[in-house]
């Protein structure tokens, strides 16, 4: 972003001049949302960041808000310095001691201090402030960051403030698809300011190598344009491998998934003992039941000619089995998750031949990649290293495939739930086999990946709103996989 800036600096765009056009749009994102009733509190560093807290501050004071100003620098940058002093000026109150304010009640406060770029931890009195807001009842309107967090990692610096809202400028920052940047953001916001696509490929590329997964992406991926002669064996042929005794849910769920997606046909293979159950409950599925170990596992695979399948999910309730180098060795697209993780090795990764996905959550992930952190640079090297899609599941979900990374911001911690994984890994095998049919295989997954993603997010959130944070079960969330789509295509037209 400092680059990208650099750019229009030396094109001619005036810092002043950007300074105001960024304070507008703040400014305008606030008359919509918040009344003059509420008193605001503009915390101001001594950098841009502040300098944007000040003329918002300034714009709000003249439309009659109840502004105060805290400031506890010396020093601040010359443009910053220059609506300070016009701020004081106009009679803004102004503190630099955070003992000599007198709280309001209902007080909102508008976190200018430091924006992206911060490297230093916060220490002394800012520290203390900052803990003193976060222990407070005040809400929190922080611009661009939280102040106190990185704009890469999202790691927490010493101490930072927790926002009610976030208004990422320009361009949205790393550290707001971050996982440890989640609990410090609260509803993020892009606050747009009409940077040129030209400076923005220059710095970043055409196609820049971390990217967001938005809704326009997603839906491009989705098979949603079928021929009006399709039949059942060309929209995608999806072979399911998962369950046990003690986890048919796993196996039920997966299956769910797979339906929803559309897929022409679902092959589910199961443990024999729990096949009648998978078959009232997935009518329209083939079910085929394996032999099976003592505990309930799948001790071999029946008869099944891999090659005539377009997509293998394998995985979701296995528990432990020794058959997994049969289904490793087929050229056939192939999804991994679960049990299928922790039955293999990244070198058997390696050594496929096929086009792979792998679904690992952070604990599965460390396990088969010792060497790599479990976050979006590790997602990336263990894609480069296996050549596989990688898509790492947690709070914010990753997908990485070659040097490209996509993160995904629609989530909900209603997800938090065991067997929402199940569900995922079925949606996004059924349209993995729809799409397979394309000249780059690995490609054409990872695209499945993508929608898959957004998909099952979208699903997420549609039922919360439905059934609240705490009642989105797992087959709820299959059962809305449609709706949620439905729902939001619908609002496109």
């Amino acid at each position: 972003m400092q680059a990208i800036e650099a750019l229009l600096f030396d094109a001619g765009f005036p810092v002043a001049a950007l300074m105001e056009k960024v304070a507008g749009r703040i400014v305008h994102y606030w008359l919509h949302r918040w009344n003059s009733m509420h008193p605001v509190l503009v915390l101001v560093g001594p950098g841009h960041n502040g300098g944007d807290a000040l003329v918002v501050a300034r714009e709000l004071y003249l439309k009659g808000y109840d502004i105060t100003i805290y400031s506890p620098f010396d020093q601040h940058k010359p443009l910053t310095q220059s609506h300070g002093r016009y701020c004081r000026s106009l009679g803004i109150p102004w503190y630099q001691r955070w003992d000599e304010l007198e709280p309001k009640l209902n007080q909102r406060i508008l976190d200018g201090l430091f924006g992206f770029g911060l490297s230093r931890p916060l220490t002394g009195e800012i520290a203390t402030v900052v803990e003193a807001i976060n222990t407070g009842n005040s809400a929190v309107v922080s611009i661009d960051l939280p102040s106190g967090i990185h704009t890469d990692s999202g790691a927490v610096l010493g101490a930072a403030l927790k926002a009610e809202t976030t208004l990422c400028l320009g361009l949205w920052k790393r550290a707001c698809l971050q996982e440890a940047a989640q609990p410090y953001l609260g509803q993020t916001e892009l606050i747009d300011f009409d940077i040129p696509p030209s400076a923005i490929a220059t710095v970043l590329g055409d196609q820049p190598a971390v990217q967001r997964l938005t809704a326009e992406k997603a839906l491009q991926t989705l098979p949603l344009a079928r021929s009006p002669v399709a039949h059942k064996y060309t929209v995608g042929q999806l072979l399911v491998i998962a369950g046990a005794r003690q986890y048919v849910g796993a196996a039920l769920l997966t299956g769910h998934g797979a339906m929803a997606s559309g897929v022409g046909m679902v092959t589910l293979v199961v443990p024999d003992s729990i096949r009648t159950m998978v078959v009232a409950q997935l009518p329209g599925a083939l079910v085929l039941g394996a032999d099976e170990t003592p505990a309930g596992a799948i001790a071999t695979l029946p008869p099944l000619n891999l090659d005539r399948y377009d997509t293998i999910a394998c995985g979701p309730g296995l528990a432990q089995v020794s058959w997994l180098p049969e289904i490793m060795a087929s050229a056939v697209p192939l999804l991994l998750d679960a049990d299928g993780l922790n039955n293999i090795t990244a070198s058997q990764l390696i050594e496929r031949q096929g086009a792979t996905v792998i679904t690992p959550h952070p604990g599965e992930f460390k396990r088969l990649f010792p060497k790599f952190t479990s976050g979006h640079d590790g997602a990336l090297s263990a894609a480069q290293l296996t050549q596989a899609t990688v898509v790492l599941k947690g709070a914010k979900v990753a997908i990485a495939h070659n040097q490209r990374l996509w993160l995904n911001p629609h989530s909900t911690p209603a997800l938090a739930r065991g067997g929402s994984g199940d569900v995922l890994t079925g949606l996004m095998g059924g349209l993995m086999a729809q799409r397979n049919n394309g000249p780059d295989p690995a490609d054409a997954v990872t695209k499945a990946a993508l929608g898959a993603v957004w998909w099952h997010a979208q699903a997420g959130q549609y039922a919360h709103k439905q059934r609240t944070v705490l009642g989105v079960d797992p087959l709820t969330l299959a059962h809305c996989l449609d709706p949620a789509l439905a729902s939001y295509l619908s609002q496109l037209n």
